[in-house]
């Protein structure tokens, strides 16, 4: 088949780093452009550096409009600015990578509509879909470990989640937190129970068909002294054996080629570098206890969005997205 044209906004920061080294070596797609107003003219081996060698493309301010695919890499609130600023043929299909259209309250831009694009929840709407909104990188590891509770009515009670995410997950921009010097050897709480994230996961808890939205879910996000990998722990009280709760998870991701339960503990290096996701439940007592592992740069952001993008286009779902993890 002819190859997908895709163009990339935002192409010198983290996502869009990922962006490209998954689309130089995927088989359906051709780069058209990778706009950077920061960067214009520059070649883009010069700002991701591991990538001399791989591709002579260099950074475009404008954007060219022979694209089949465009992906937004930009910052939350950018992408309504982007689209607002430019004019793009609806014939083009986009996939946002920041939080503008995540809400059911805001999937919507003027003609377009956004379908939330977590493959493991909307799979079959995503196939018929023109725009997608692409989750965040915390709500993607924490629906992961809770959406087969959600699917079977299981989530009578509160959740309490802790979760720890990488530096990346701060984007490229520096600040405090994200400095080196502050966060090597250290650890910290931050936005306790108001986390953007958690209005998305209530509302995907819901459509799976969970009782409780936003409101059952108790989150401490932490910040962690690694570069990239969300681990998120969960417990809840149930009256499920732990047989029952194996086999629950085990039949929902049955057909998802990304996500896996584990019958044995998990760590994250398990995961770093991949699109893959993990998820191992335990009982304790009457609480079962989950724990769910992504790359919050890949399947929290841009392997989730080419994933999305071959489900857009009829091709394989793991196409151009067969990545070992970084293990040793």
């Amino acid at each position: 088949m002819e190859k997908i044209k895709a163009g990339i906004i935002g192409g010198a920061g983290y996502t869009g780093g990922e962006m490209l080294r998954i689309l130089i070596n995927h088989p359906n797609v051709e780069i058209a452009f990778v706009n950077s107003t920061s960067n214009a003219g520059n070649l883009i081996s010069d700002v991701h550096t591991d990538l001399i060698g791989e591709t002579d493309l260099k950074f475009v301010s404008d954007v060219p409009k022979d694209i089949d695919v465009l992906f937004l890499c930009v910052g939350h609130g950018d992408a309504k600015k982007f689209l607002a600023a430019n004019l793009i043929n609806e014939d083009i299909k986009i996939i946002d990578l920041s939080q503008d259209f995540r809400l059911a309250t805001n999937a919507g831009y003027e003609n377009r509509e956004f379908i939330y694009g977590l493959p493991e929840l909307n799979r079959e709407k995503i196939k018929s879909a023109k725009n997608i909104a692409n989750p965040g990188c915390f709500a993607t590891c924490i629906q992961l470990g809770l959406l087969p509770l959600a699917a079977k009515g299981l989530i009578k009670n509160e959740v309490h989640i802790n979760a720890t995410t990488g530096s990346t997950g701060a984007g490229q921009g520096l600040s405090t937190t994200s400095h080196f010097s502050w966060r090597n050897n250290n650890l910290s709480i931050y936005k306790a129970f108001e986390h953007q994230h958690l209005n998305e996961i209530g509302e995907s808890l819901v459509q799976a068909g969970s009782p409780l939205g936003a409101e059952g879910l108790n989150f401490i996000p932490q910040r962690g002294a690694f570069t990239r990998g969300i681990l998120a722990s969960m417990y809840l009280e149930s009256d499920l054996t732990l047989e029952e709760a194996q086999i629950i998870y085990e039949e929902y991701y049955s057909t998802h080629p990304f996500t896996h339960v584990s019958r044995k503990n998990i760590d994250l290096k398990q995961v770093v570098n991949t699109n893959k996701a993990l998820v191992h439940v335990e009982k304790h007592g009457t609480k079962l206890f989950i724990i769910s592992i992504i790359d919050n740069l890949l399947k929290g952001a841009s392997g989730q969005a080419v994933q999305n993008m071959n489900l857009l286009f009829g091709l394989e779902e793991n196409a151009g997205l067969r990545l070992k993890a970084s293990y040793f």
